[in-house]
């Protein structure tokens, strides 16, 4: 039985109510999927290797944010965005949701913006910093519509993008912790309150199955994302 634990709760504006799905997620782990991407090409093998999902955007969220656009919208009012120039260095991963879909690449990934939403990433492709890459859980077993993110924190392009020590948990708690700063977020004209839970019980704590062989706390947080 997953173990719940609140980090942190961001009063709610009252607000005209936005559609919202009527489940969070769906446990990968139940579907045949899991909680770490695909990395290195094994598709779930023994000995394939993957990022930790551990952030996870509610599929009771407001419905405007699940989409590819509000999701977009929603990243860059937490300091992300699309890649510099809009080309993407390494090759993508996939992940199984345990929703019908299989292993499925991931829809995009967004860098650390630096606070420039147009060329800031490039930045980033350059000293390091955060990124995520989101996938999506809408199969045709479990539709929840919730948005899988594996957030890290990565070195410079002098290092490969490798990621930093711990790098995994860095990138999570500071994603987190944007999304929950005081009175809440925005980005082009729209506002946004985030809650956040820690859930255990999803991923193992270890570096087992971890690419670059590094551990983490083996918490996912959940987060609720509600358009004021």
């Amino acid at each position: 039985m997953l173990f719940f634990s609140v980090l942190a709760l961001v009063t709610l504006t009252v607000a005209v109510p936005h559609s919202k799905r009527a489940t969070t997620f769906f446990n990968p782990n139940d579907g045949g999927g899991r909680m770490l991407t695909d990395a290195t090409g094994g598709f779930g093998a023994a000995d394939d290797l993957g990022e930790p999902l551990n952030v996870i955007i509610s599929g009771t969220s407001s419905a405007a944010v699940l989409t590819d656009d509000g999701f977009l919208n929603y990243a860059q009012s937490l300091g992300f965005s699309f890649e510099c120039l809009g080309l993407h260095l390494g090759g993508p991963q996939s992940a199984n949701l345990g929703d019908g879909n299989g292993w499925v690449n991931q829809t995009v990934e967004y860098r650390q913006d630096y606070g420039n939403e147009e060329i800031g990433t490039c930045l980033e492709s350059l000293i390091g910093g955060n990124h995520l890459r989101m996938f999506r859980q809408n199969g045709s077993s479990e539709d929840t519509g919730a948005l899988f993110l594996a957030v890290s924190q990565e070195e410079d392009v002098a290092d490969g993008h490798d990621i930093v020590a711990n790098g995994y948990d860095i990138g999570r708690n500071a994603l987190v912790a944007s999304a929950i700063a005081v009175g809440g977020t925005n980005a082009n004209g729209v506002s946004y309150s985030t809650t956040a839970l820690n859930i255990t019980g999803l991923l193992a704590a270890g570096a087992a199955g971890v690419n670059h062989d590094i551990a983490t706390d083996g918490v996912t947080t959940l987060l609720t994302v509600t358009i004021l």
